[in-house]
């Protein structure tokens, strides 16, 4: 017993060092940076010498209705440390939402109505539960309303006097618009603050966001030192690229996959990807090994489409199952591989009388106005019968079953209304 009691703490300490290397690995994949990584590894280590869960934070204003798989790229990471047994803490950004985030802008944000601002939240625990744990022990969801409203001129006087004027313009757009001349809110210098204040109020162990957000996630970091608490980790994730490749996976910019889109749309938007982006989405949006991703992205081992197919069965797969992913894939081969048409073709009830294409398209839904649908025939997008339709302004006459087209992945069958 003697020999036991005394190599057991050796063991625990070996033990415990092995575990804690093993997370800060899981963590770090997928990451740009870590402040600071040392920082982390001693949290780790004593929340798992004490019990205590660690706090980690990720705000989300709700400037928009939809999440798209960009926004699940730092909402994966949080389930990582879910995963590992600690808090989730999502702040809705109610509050701050009435500012409008400044980063990566080159120009002021409009403020949004109280009215928007809880339309557009109401979505959004639904859509993040598609990643997160949301039971209760894993899951806390604040509205940072909840305290900043109830700051008064003092409170926002003594939380000013944190920040420096020239330490605001070092933030890069702020600068970039400084030396352009134009116009900056002051309203826009108390965005970072309020943030940084909201990780004094859920007392915050590790703020997530990606790397747009690091200035305002290390300003959270000075705050809570000027209020005497211990600085939060910082941890930032890369961007997304959208579908066109170039620019960051937006909804306004299009170029965005939906967490609710349909599977079959979903796993279509997938395979529109290039080549050369895959290795960043099997890393940011799956749980594959990197050794198992090295091998897919390499066309030498693996050839491109099947790597492509794989990603998009496990990313379908993630937000419905595994049986919706096969299905999915299924009907994407028999589309674009077989060139057949879907098994299922959404019907739309319309009167027999010509109609002008453009407005066909819309009328049909495959198309947000007839301005779009004007465009995509002109660029050839559109397809009635099999037969490609080039004059936004032709003609057509609806029959029973006519199935129209715009682009690879949208279908309407008529059905003609008496």
């Amino acid at each position: 017993m003697l020999i036991v009691a005394c190599c057991s703490p050796v063991l625990y300490n070996k033990s415990m060092a092995q575990k804690i290397a093993e997370q800060m690995r899981l963590l770090k994949r997928g990451t740009v940076e870590i402040f600071t990584e040392d920082e982390l590894s001693e949290r780790l280590a004593d929340s798992a010498k004490t019990g205590r869960q660690l706090r980690i934070k990720l705000g989300l204003d709700p400037t928009s209705a939809d999440i798209h798989l960009g926004h699940t790229v730092v909402l994966r990471k949080m389930r990582q440390f879910q995963d590992l047994g600690h808090k989730a803490v999502l702040i809705i950004g109610d509050y701050t939402a009435r500012i409008g985030d400044p980063s990566g802008q080159n120009t002021t944000r409009p403020m949004l109505s109280p009215q928007q601002i809880e339309e557009n939240a109401k979505t959004y625990f639904q859509q993040a539960g598609k990643i997160l744990d949301t039971s209760e022990k894993k899951l806390e969801v604040r509205y940072n309303s909840e305290w900043l409203s109830e700051l008064r001129l003092a409170d926002i006087i003594k939380l000013t006097g944190n920040m420096t004027v020239a330490r605001m313009l070092e933030r890069d757009t702020f600068e970039l618009r400084h030396k352009k001349g134009d116009p900056i809110g002051v309203h826009e210098f108390l965005y970072p603050l309020m943030q940084g204040y909201d990780s004094v109020m859920i007392k915050s162990d590790v703020e997530l966001g990606g790397t747009d957000q690091t200035f305002n996630n290390l300003v959270g970091r000075d705050i809570q030192r000027a209020y005497g608490q211990k600085p939060q980790i910082v941890i930032t994730t890369p961007i997304l690229v959208g579908l066109d490749g170039k620019e960051k996976m937006s909804k306004s910019k299009g170029n965005y996959i939906g967490v609710t889109d349909q599977a079959g749309d979903m796993f279509g938007k997938i395979m529109s990807i290039s080549d050369d982006m895959m290795e960043n989405y099997f890393t940011l949006l799956t749980d594959l090994p990197t050794d198992e991703i090295k091998e897919l992205v390499n066309p030498k081992k693996t050839h491109p489409k099947k790597a492509k197919v794989l990603l998009g069965k496990t990313i379908v797969a993630a937000f419905y199952n595994e049986a919706t992913a096969q299905l999915a894939a299924a009907e994407f081969d028999k589309v674009f591989a077989q060139g057949q048409l879907p098994d299922e073709i959404p019907e739309i009830q319309i009167p027999p009388e010509p109609i002008m294409a453009s407005k066909l398209l819309l009328q049909c839904g495959l198309v947000s106005s007839g301005a779009e649908g004007k465009r995509i025939i002109k660029q050839s997008g559109c397809t009635i019968d099999g037969r490609k339709i080039s004059d936004p302004n032709e003609q057509i006459t609806p029959t029973e079953g006519m199935v129209v087209q715009v682009g690879k992945r949208k279908f309407a069958r008529l059905k003609i209304s008496n």
